[in-house]
């Protein structure tokens, strides 16, 4: 059977490690998150690249995201634009 590892990283540098390390030992990755704003979610973006599944819906959960939010297209999420960091 397959075998799942679940890790919340809160430290984005130690998980683009993690991901790299995983990836290297043959790993599928997933990025993911729970219900948080834009800002927390667009540094998330930069695990994406090479992940297996990737789950950043959490915006679009909220009543109101913020102003400059990430913007999503169908399944696909647009990188941030700089007014989102402020």
């Amino acid at each position: 059977g397959a075998r799942k590892r679940h890790i919340r990283l809160q430290f984005l540098t130690e998980a683009l490690v993690l991901a790299r390390q995983a990836r290297a030992s043959g790993l599928k990755i997933m990025v993911g998150c729970m219900v948080a704003t834009s800002l927390a979610m667009a540094p998330a973006m930069l695990l994406t690249p090479g992940a297996a599944w990737v789950d950043l819906d959490g915006p679009l959960l909220l009543h109101h995201d913020r102003d400059s939010g990430l913007r999503y297209d169908g399944s696909i999420v647009q990188p941030a634009t700089p007014a989102l960091w402020g």
